[in-house]
């Protein structure tokens, strides 16, 4: 991981916290938590405030995730909003910290001014045991707390300001007045800074969990689409009039749902040639052809020309790779004025030619979902399945982690957001 590191390809973006009052906030959280108070003496942190130097310290991936579910999360500075979510067990925990952050801006704002904002997602399901508790889950609770009391005491100080002008002789509690002056002290005037957050309640629509070796739910009105491992525990068991269940392994079926849902945009010589795709797409599988059959091959200083080379020195090995030799017809037939049949092409090749339909809510989610279809493509499995990426990287020679390293930062790290607008037609972060 060492490479992933040094090139941020790993824990990028995170924000560094350093500062002796904002390590002391951290720690009265983390021990609210139950958890240890971290002994390091600076850490990074993402979006939630999960820590990888403090999560190597506890030897504890999930001290913000435990069970993996129900969410915790510490909140330092309002700046934590652009940061990214780097460990979670749902695809969609970002997106409910967005929510969250832009319908609360003032109260986190007001309340990081001098404390910490901590609590959990609460998704009302304490482990999660076989597909129904995850289908149970239709909307998710931020509960929220300060670490040093503020949210609390400016509760107390809004009831007692109630209290003040409601009740004739309440000015006349001498105690109650002399309360209120110290409540005043801790978190200011509640009249021009609202500390406690507005809203808290939010949906959870389609998203990705790494439950039972990784599980996609996707939603249209009431009805819901399961994709995972069949084995998964209550499988096609549960609700079977509103909920259908796909195995992975079901390319067909999978494309059909995507296809006919509108969630993926229809291979055509437009966008297929114009953005570069297919192109990408056939470097891709030549990068992985040359790993599979010459893993120990030193990578260094290989570049576009070196793998055309390859593959005229080992066309046996093009023409017996099913996915290149479909790619390399298909690129064919286009360069020549034909089209694309899609449903006349193998299922399980269908994916190498498709994205998410960029206008579609889902958009994000579907790309993952079509990344794990086309493992060769490690950059689309980069941008949208970090967790796959991460599993895959791992089972690389060293040589071919130092090329895909250096092929991503070469590629996508030079400008991302004109990559995936060339590529996926997204042009949002």
């Amino acid at each position: 991981m060492e490479r992933l590191l040094e090139r941020k390809l790993i824990y990028g973006r995170l924000m560094e916290i350093s500062e002796p009052h904002l390590i002391e906030r951290y720690n009265r959280a983390m021990t609210a938590f139950g958890l240890p108070p971290t002994k390091l003496e600076a850490f990074d942190i993402d979006m939630t405030g999960f820590s990888p130097q403090i999560a190597l310290e506890l030897d504890d991936r999930d001290y913000l995730d435990p069970n993996r579910i129900n969410r915790r999360f510490i909140i330092l500075s309002p700046f934590q909003e652009s940061l990214p979510v780097v460990h979670t067990s749902f695809s969609n925990t970002a997106s409910l910290m967005h929510q969250f952050f832009q319908a609360n801006r003032r109260a986190v704002h007001a309340v990081t001014i001098r404390d910490a904002l901590y609590g959990e997602i609460e998704e009302h399901v304490s482990q999660v045991q076989e597909i129904e508790d995850l289908l149970s889950i239709n909307e998710v609770t931020f509960h929220v707390r300060a670490a040093d009391g503020t949210l609390a005491k400016s509760e107390e100080l809004r009831e007692l300001a109630d209290r003040l002008l409601t009740s004739p002789n309440a000015w006349r509690n001498d105690a109650m007045i002399e309360r209120m002056v110290e409540l005043v002290r801790h978190t200011g005037d509640i009249r021009q800074n609202d500390l406690v957050p507005d809203k808290l309640v939010f949906r959870q629509d389609a998203y990705w969990t790494s439950h039972f070796g990784g599980l996609f739910v996707f939603a249209d009105d009431r009805d819901l689409t399961v994709i995972c491992d069949p084995a998964a525990p209550g499988f096609r068991r549960s609700r079977p009039w509103q909920v259908s269940y796909l195995p992975l392994e079901d390319h067909e079926s999978i494309f059909r749902f995507l296809d006919q849902s509108g969630r993926i945009e229809t291979a055509d010589a437009g966008w297929l040639k114009t953005s570069g795709f297919l192109d990408h797409r056939i470097e891709m599988a030549l990068w992985a052809l040359v790993n599979r059959t010459q893993p120990d091959i030193d990578f260094s200083g290989v570049d576009g020309q070196w793998l055309h080379n390859w593959g005229l020195r080992h066309a046996d090995l093009v023409a017996q790779d099913s996915e290149l030799s479909f790619l390399r017809d298909v690129s064919r037939r286009l360069d020549n004025g034909g089209d694309v049949h899609i449903n006349d092409m193998p299922a399980s090749l269908r994916f190498l030619l498709v994205r998410a339909d960029p206008s579609h809510p889902d958009r994000w989610l579907t790309n993952q979902l079509i990344s794990l279809m086309a493992p060769s493509d490690f950059v689309s499995r980069f941008i949208f399945d970090k967790p796959g990426f991460y599993d895959l990287y791992e089972d690389y020679s060293d040589g071919f982690r130092a090329h895909v390293v250096a092929t991503l930062t070469r590629t996508y790290l030079q400008d991302k957001r004109a990559f995936r607008q060339r590529l996926y037609g997204l042009d949002e972060d």
